[in-house]
C-alpha cells in the first residue's frame, strides 16, 4: 500500500502517560466501580459492545477474600490475563474461559456469543483437589489479584489446540513448548472478582485510562512491539499516520508489551529504560503531538496470525481503531533449524480477512530501508530506492549486539543514541 507523500518528523514522547512515572494504586485499579460511569474519549467501541470491568469495590475485597476455599499463586503469564481480565483489556470476557467457549475458540476462533476472539483466554494447574465449585484466591508477587469461581475443569487436548491456534504441535515452537511444557495438565473456568492490580516495571495504565488521552474524533493508529525502538520502527509508525486509509487528524498508540516473550529477547525492564529515554529525548518534537505512549501487561505467545487477530482486539479495547501489522507479525523461527512458521504477509492477510468483523482496520507496514551515509541518511520505501538506484544501508542484529558488547560507535540512522547507552549500559 502506498502511504502519501511527505516524511512525518521525529519521534515524540507521551503528553498524558509518561513512562517511568509510577501510577498511584487508586489510578491503577481502573477507579474500580466508578469505571462504567468514565465518559470514554476515545470514539472506538470497545469488543462485544462494553468496556468490562471485574473489580469489586475496597468495602467488598476483604469479604471476597475470605470467601476463598484456596490460594494459587500465579505465573507471569496468568498475571498478565488476570490483569487484563480485571481492567477490560480482554473485553467482553468476564473471566477464565470455560470449556465450551475454550473448545470453540481453538476451533473457530468464536465464543459462542460470536465475538471473535484470537486465542483462548484459559487458567492452567496440576491441582487435583481445585474442583467446580470451589473459589480459588490469585495472588501475584504478594498481591491478591482476584477471586476465581471454577465452573469448569478439564484436561484440554493440547496438541489439537496447538495446531489450530498455532498451525503446528512441535515444540520447536515457542507457544507450543509453552502450552507442552509450563501449562499444567488441566485447564479451569470461571468468572472472575478483581480485587488488586501488581506493580510491575512497567506502569501499566487500564483502557479506561488510556482512553481517556485519546482524541475522541480522531483514529487512533495502534503500534505493537515487544523489542527497542530503533530508527526503522520509528519511520514506520510516524508515517502509519500518512495511510490514505488513515484520518488527517490521527495519532499513534505506541503500546509495548511487557510480559513474557521469548527466551532471547531483551528483558522487560531494559525494554522499559529504552523506551523511557526515547520518550524524554523526542517528546518536545512536533510528532509528540501526535504520539502516545502507554504499557500492556500481555504475554506474547508468537502464534503469528491468530496473535494478530488477539492484539487486534486488545487494542480495540484500548480504544484504537487501526493496527499496524508489520511483517512476520509474532512471528517465531524454529528452535532446531531457524525455519520461520509463518509467511512474512501471513499475519497481514489473515487481519485483512478478519478487520471488518473485528471492526479494526488493519496498516500494513511499508518495507522502508535507509539510504545515504552515517550523518546524512533518508529512509524510503525498497521500491523507491531501487528505482532511483541508491545503495542501501544494512546492519544486522548479530552485527548490532556484536557492536553493542565491543563498544563500538552505533550509526545514528539504525537506532537512536538514548536507546544505544541504555542497551550498552543494561544488556549484556
Amino acid at each position: 500500500m502506498l502511504y502519501k507523500a511527505g516524511l512525518v518528523a521525529m519521534l515524540a514522547g507521551a503528553e498524558a502517560f509518561q513512562a517511568g512515572a509510577p501510577l498511584s494504586m487508586q489510578q491503577t485499579r481502573s477507579v474500580s466501580s466508578s469505571l462504567a460511569q468514565i465518559n470514554m474519549a476515545a470514539k472506538q467501541t470497545p469488543h462485544g459492545g462494553k468496556l468490562i470491568n471485574l473489580f469489586v469495590a475496597d468495602g467488598e475485597k476483604e469479604s471476597v477474600i475470605s470467601s476463598a476455599d484456596v490460594t494459587l499463586e500465579m505465573t507471569d503469564r496468568q498475571s498478565c490475563d488476570l490483569e487484563l481480565l480485571n481492567n477490560g483489556g480482554l473485553s467482553p470476557l468476564t473471566g477464565f474461559l470455560n470449556e465450551d467457549a475454550y473448545n470453540s475458540v481453538v476451533e473457530t476462533m468464536k465464543l459462542p456469543d460470536g465475538n471473535i476472539l484470537g486465542l483462548p483466554i484459559v487458567f492452567d494447574t496440576d491441582d487435583d483437589s481445585i474442583t467446580v465449585g470451589k473459589k480459588v484466591l490469585l495472588t501475584y508477587k504478594g498481591t491478591n489479584m482476584g477471586v476465581l469461581t471454577v465452573e469448569s475443569k478439564w484436561s484440554p487436548d493440547k496438541p489439537l489446540e496447538c495446531l489450530k491456534c498455532y498451525g503446528t504441535a512441535t515444540i520447536e515452537h515457542p507457544g507450543v513448548r509453552m502450552v507442552a511444557m509450563e501449562r499444567g495438565k488441566y485447564y479451569i473456568g470461571g468468572s472472575i472478582q478483581g480485587l488488586d492490580v501488581p506493580t510491575r516495571d512497567f506502569p501499566c495504565a487500564t483502557p479506561a485510562e488510556v482512553r481517556e488521552m485519546l482524541p475522541g474524533d480522531a483514529d487512533v493508529v495502534a503500534f505493537q512491539c515487544r523489542n527497542p525502538v530503533h530508527r526503522a520502527h520509528y519511520e514506520l509508525f510516524t508515517r502509519a499516520l500518512d495511510a490514505p486509509n488513515v484520518g488527517d487528524d490521527a495519532v499513534v498508540l505506541v503500546h509495548p508489551t511487557c510480559g513474557p516473550t521469548q527466551e532471547d529477547d531483551i528483558p522487560g525492564e531494559v525494554r522499559h529504560k529504552t523506551y523511557e529515554v526515547l520518550i524524554e529525548e523526542t517528546k518536545d518534537t512536533e510528532s509528540g503531538k501526535r504520539t502516545k505512549w502507554a504499557y500492556l501487561p500481555y504475554s506474547m505467545h508468537m502464534a503469528g496470525p491468530r496473535e494478530a487477530i488477539q492484539h487486534m482486539m486488545i487494542r480495540k479495547n484500548f480504544g484504537c481503531t487501526h493496527f499496524i501489522i508489520g511483517r512476520d507479525m509474532a512471528g517465531s523461527k524454529s528452535s532446531v533449524d531457524g525455519e520461520d512458521f509463518y509467511g512474512a504477509f501471513e499475519a497481514q492477510d489473515f487481519a485483512k480477512a478478519n478487520s471488518e468483523e473485528l471492526g479494526v482496520v488493519p496498516v500494513p507496514s511499508l518495507n522502508l530501508v535507509c539510504t545515504g551515509d552515517d550523518t546524512d541518511f533518508e529512509y524510503m520505501t525498497a521500491d523507491d530506492a531501487k528505482a532511483k538506484g541508491l545503495d542501501v544501508k544494512k546492519l544486522s542484529g548479530t552485527k548490532f549486539r556484536q557492536m553493542l558488547r565491543a563498544g563500538e560507535d552505533i550509526p545514528e540512522w539504525f537506532a537512536f543514541k538514548s536507546v544505544v547507552d541504555v542497551l550498552r549500559a543494561e544488556w549484556k
